[in-house]
């Protein structure tokens, strides 16, 4: 610290922690475009996550399984509340939907290879089914979004199951958006769009506007269907208790769950950080609505928003969720924002890692583009083995935690295996924090 003119010395520079530089760049660039800023990603603020928790493995009063000789189990059926036919599937981690639009139709193929070897399912997302991806993914879920965007009678029929998608973590309450440039011919044909016109889905369905017009939508659904499929319903982290009960009464066989951490293509960068809960204060919610309906395991829940690892899998199946989703995990197994692009990265104005201007169609690693040149970057052979390597490493994590407290199958796990590190997780997840048996607002209390 240098002194000033007369000797004394400087004060040193304090940034404002609510005025902070990035928070003073949105105001300039506000003020100098007069439009909002759209980003695709998840939130990147903070939150209260999986990192706040942490297991409790077996000593003396719990007895561990002995490393890989003793089996745990990992397979997950999705589906068995009324379906004829429910998913079965290898692991209990599946891969989220995401358009092709959003996606180039290489990363299609490769999300459903990858899955494919997993032994799990992949996702659609709006704008419809490709061929690639159809031929590719042993099981496919199909959504039915606001939009509407490339839906087919004949592709409900060919799915494994269907989605309806009444909300996302990232926007719940909000459409999403795909810009002009990345509507090529093939994405305005499917979805029967002008090419190169911007469009915004919808943030509700037209037909039905509360859960006895879901009710009717599932039951054609199943009608059209044969009563085959397996119909899910998802939902953005926003009232879990209430939604969740009304999806189950509206005749859901699955809720999806998406926390405010999950990522979307593009939408507003204020709906990103400021809309939604965190996924570790939604499924406590969810299933306290499936345990008071007496449905918990029996309607299956499935939730996503921020999965990253193996850990994340056990503490989300801890805490009552029956299998979980992946979306930005899984684009970063397949080469998004990889490090090998930086300079392209760069040429854009970011940086590996930081990359979330999905919407405008020039991802370098060819992944979120329609770009002819771009896309052929992308080898899907190569991402779907990648992709497939990553859900083995996820599973063998998650199988090596129940293991060490002494469970095997990965259902077995409960919240007595789990503390909480800060006062915010603890009350989030109702799961004590570490060396109590308190967290805030446990019944009985008076604080």
């Amino acid at each position: 610290m240098k002194d000033d003119a007369k000797g004394a010395p400087r004060t040193v520079p304090i940034q404002s922690a609510t005025f902070s530089n990035s928070a003073n760049a949105e105001i300039r660039r506000a003020a100098a475009t007069g439009i909002y800023d759209i980003r695709g990603g998840g939130s990147k603020r903070k939150l209260p996550h999986f990192d706040d928790l942490l297991f409790l493995g077996a000593s003396i009063s719990r007895y561990a399984l002995e490393g890989y000789r003793e089996k745990c189990d990992t397979s997950v059926t999705l589906g068995t509340r009324f379906a004829k036919k429910p998913i079965q599937l290898d692991i209990p981690i599946t891969i989220a939907g995401m358009s092709f639009g959003a996606l180039s139709g290489p990363a299609k193929e490769a999300l459903g290879r990858g899955a494919s070897m997993a032994g799990t399912s992949t996702t659609t997302g709006d704008g419809g089914m490709t061929e690639e991806e159809r031929g590719h993914s042993k099981q496919l879920v199909y959504q039915v979004l606001p939009s509407r965007y490339g839906m087919n009678p004949d592709d409900l029929r060919r799915c494994d199951a269907i989605e309806v998608v009444v909300g996302q973590g990232a926007k719940p309450g909000g459409g999403g958006m795909l810009l002009g440039q990345k509507i090529s011919d093939r994405v305005a044909e499917m979805r029967n769009l002008p090419k190169g016109i911007d469009q915004r889905s919808a943030c509700r369905h037209p037909d039905w506007t509360g859960p006895d017009d879901l009710e009717i939508k599932i039951l054609e659904l199943r009608e059209i269907t044969g009563w085959e499929k397996p119909i899910y319903v998802k939902i953005g982290g926003t009232r879990p208790y209430f939604d969740t009960m009304l999806a189950i009464k509206a005749g859901a066989d699955v809720v999806v769950l998406d926390g405010m951490q999950g990522g979307t293509a593009a939408t507003q960068d204020v709906f990103i950080e400021h809309v939604g809960l965190p996924i570790i204060a939604c499924i406590p919610e969810a299933v306290r609505a499936l345990q008071d309906m007496e449905l918990h395991r029996e309607v299956q829940l499935v939730v996503s928003g921020g999965i990253r690892n193996g850990a994340d899998v056990a503490k989300a199946l801890a805490l009552g969720a029956d299998a979980v989703a992946i979306g930005t995990a899984a684009m970063i197994a397949l080469g998004d924002n990889d490090p090998k692009w930086e300079a392209e990265y760069n040429a854009l104005g970011t940086t590996a890692g930081a990359y979330d201007d999905w919407h405008e169609g020039k991802d370098p690693a060819g992944i979120t583009t329609q770009d002819p040149e771009l896309s052929k970057r992308f080898d899907p052979i190569a991402g779907g083995r990648h992709l497939n390597n990553y859900l083995k490493v996820m599973t063998l994590e998650a199988q090596t935690i129940a293991r060490a407290c002494g469970h095997n199958h990965l259902h077995n796990l409960e919240p007595e295996d789990l503390v909480s590190l800060t006062m915010e997780a603890a009350a989030m997840a109702k799961i004590p924090l570490a060396g109590t048996q308190w967290y805030p607002g446990k019944p009985g209390t008076s604080y």
